[in-house]
């Protein structure tokens, strides 16, 4: 049966073609015979209690000299697809949320959103993790300084980091007897405005962030571990990080599977779950990253075990 499937992202013009994991799932839906309809955030509106948008065929191809085209715009209803992928990259900002609300609207008419739009609100990537405190390094959340500057006190060697940020922006390292450590808490709370988190500094960082790709709440068995720049304490290939493919780890394993139920129960059919060392720190919902660079190393069809869960899915099965 041939399914109409959405994508709501970022400029496809502009995307990183080797890396772009957007476009590997198209890929994969297209490979399906699935008809593909591209859109950005402005296209999608509300008319008399209907979410539409105005939206354009897609085509994809594994061809970094033309890898789409577009047809001309269509105005049509979001809930005559089949299913659309939410794959508009952060900030997670007002916008952001309005456009899950009008997903939503498609939603409760039938359509499978990925990931669904409750749980993309209420799953802020980083606090989402400290649900599973078994696995997580000690850490604290609180935007009073004080406290913050006891669980340094405490821990010694810490990471404070915003809630709502991406790619290893504005994150600090405040090391033993830091002279910045005020500093660093003025500007991440606002003077005490601003609610972050304070992390214990994983030495294993060294030997890479892990990100583990989970498909409706089970682990690809590779995972890419992205190792930080000489001198730096951030992983993130935005940061400069490289990335290595590498088998999860009975450990890895083990926090896959403590997530995973949850994830199934939250309608999060494609997540990327962050692990240094032994300790899981993020479990990004939004539009998790990595599947082509462990595609592009390993005999493993990420994209389309996704797309043969949404297939499932749509046709009322549990994936």
């Amino acid at each position: 049966m041939s399914r109409h499937v959405g994508v709501v992202m970022d400029p496809i013009g502009s995307i990183n073609f080797k890396k772009d994991t957007t476009l590997g799932l198209l890929l994969a839906a297209q490979a399906k015979g699935w008809y593909l309809w591209y859109m950005e955030q402005s296209d999608l509106y509300l008319d008399r209690g209907a979410a539409r948008a105005t939206m354009r065929s897609l085509h994809v191809a594994n061809n970094p000299d033309a890898y789409f085209n577009l047809g001309g715009p269509e105005d049509r209803k979001l809930a005559d697809l089949d299913a659309v992928l939410m794959r508009k990259d952060p900030p997670f900002d007002m916008e952001f949320i309005y456009t899950t609300h009008l997903l939503e609207t498609a939603e409760r008419q039938g359509t499978l959103i990925v990931n669904r739009c409750a749980s993309l609100r209420d799953c802020n990537e980083k606090l989402f993790a400290t649900q599973f405190p078994d696995c997580c390094p000690p850490l604290l959340v609180s935007r009073d300084m004080d406290q913050l500057k006891q669980f340094h006190a405490k821990e010694g060697d810490v990471i404070y980091k915003p809630l709502d940020g991406m790619g290893g922006s504005s994150i600090f390292r405040a090391k033993p007897d830091d002279p910045n450590l005020s500093v660093i808490l003025e500007t991440l709370t606002g003077f005490g405005r601003r609610t972050i988190m304070a992390q214990r500094f994983l030495p294993d960082i060294a030997q890479g962030d892990k990100r583990i790709l989970m498909v409706n709440g089970e682990p690809i068995p590779f995972c890419l571990a992205r190792v930080p720049l000489a001198g730096e304490t951030r992983g993130n290939l935005a940061a400069g990080g490289s990335g290595t493919v590498q088998p999860l780890t009975d450990r890895d394993q083990w926090i896959a599977e403590q997530v995973g139920p949850e994830l199934r129960r939250r309608g999060l059919l494609f997540v990327g779950l962050d692990v240094i060392g032994d300790y899981l720190t993020e479990i990004n919902v939004t539009s998790p990253t990595c599947l082509r660079e462990i595609e592009n190393e390993q005999a493993i069809d990420i994209g389309g075990l996704l797309m043969n869960c949404l297939e499932q899915q749509m046709a009322g099965g549990n994936g």
